[in-house]
């Protein structure tokens, strides 16, 4: 399970993204979430995913 609140979601996914995987792809079917989801979930906290960095900012 993912954590709900947005600051430690961050942490983790790019945690995640740093130690595990290489997109985020991989990531969410792990997770078992859509990609589209988690993007939007940290999209409405202020952050972005950017491919070329593998990571939310």
């Amino acid at each position: 399970m993912l954590p709900q609140d947005p600051f430690i979601l961050l942490s983790y996914v790019n945690t995640q993204l740093r130690d595990r995987f290489s997109s985020l792809e991989p990531f969410c079917e792990e997770q078992e979430i859509s990609t589209a989801e988690l993007i939007s979930k940290l999209d409405k906290a202020g952050f972005q995913y950017i491919p070329e960095l593998n990571q939310f900012r």
